[in-house]
């Protein structure tokens, strides 16, 4: 379903001021979060962004401001591989955040990539039922899903041209992904675009050309699945740094929007 969805964007001219404003926007949504409803749920993505905003969040500034009492923390997806093998997003995490912050274990959601993929992907559904006390065909409200997005335009583990594009029942499922040989486990969709906040955090030339595509050229979504993030609340937002950017309208004072209809 294709929603108008305004998507501003932020320029920043170092990949350090990028991670900076994604630890401003984290520590901000838990926060409000954490005071309106006494509870605070973030779903996050691994990769180079991520772990640099993860270090500053691990920082004395930030520890002090964050309720970590009140968050759970949830993975947008996972690789297929056990939680102590380097390719994995948790495996990251752990060492640069979780091993720093005061946030209890029982508040990790982990995605377990060690076990089967279907099977992973059913414990996590029904993890994410049970911590949001879903009710039938319920879906989840995250307060912040923070994304990236890959050169060939993926986001989360929907990449193009593969069989989790299609579903829109699951929360959680297990993606074959044919061009990397291997299967992911991801968050769909329509969970992704259920979050009250939703993000792309991006940096390098290499994905300047894609963004452009992405949010500027036709809506090919099977092509480049990150154009079927149009989040509910219709509004959408990306942390760039000045080689991401390059090809997207100049911003005015650090910041752009644009309208998709």
């Amino acid at each position: 379903m294709r929603r108008p969805t305004t998507v501003t964007y932020r320029v920043f001219p170092t990949p350090l001021e990028v991670a900076k404003a994604a630890a401003e926007l984290f520590t901000n949504s838990v926060t409000t979060a954490a005071a309106a409803r006494g509870i605070a749920r973030v779903a996050i993505s691994g990769g180079t962004t991520p772990k640099a905003m993860f270090a500053l969040l691990a920082s004395n500034d930030f520890v002090k401001r964050i309720p970590w009492d009140k968050l759970d923390l949830y993975w947008v997806d996972e690789r297929c591989v056990g939680p102590e093998d380097a390719d994995s997003n948790y495996r990251m995490t752990r060492e640069a955040l979780l091993s720093k912050v005061p946030l209890s274990a029982e508040r990790i959601h982990r995605m377990e990539g060690e076990l089967e993929p279907e099977e992973a992907a059913a414990r996590y559904e029904a993890a994410i039922r049970n911590g949001f006390r879903l009710e039938g065909a319920e879906t989840p409200t995250f307060d912040l899903v923070l994304l990236g997005m890959g050169d060939d335009g993926h986001t989360a583990s929907l990449f193009p041209h593969t069989e989790a594009l299609d579903d829109m029942t699951h929360i959680v499922v297990a993606n074959h992904v044919p061009q990397k040989d291997t299967w992911r486990i991801t968050l769909t969709w329509p969970v992704i675009n259920q979050g009250r906040e939703v993000a792309f955090l991006i940096e390098g030339a290499g994905k300047a050309q894609v963004l452009k595509e992405v949010f500027q050229g036709p809506y090919q979504p099977e092509t480049y699945p990150s154009q079927i993030i149009r989040p509910a609340s219709g509004k959408l937002t990306l942390l760039l740094d000045t080689a991401a950017a390059a090809k997207l309208p100049e911003p005015v004072n650090g910041t752009g929007t644009l309208e998709l209809k």
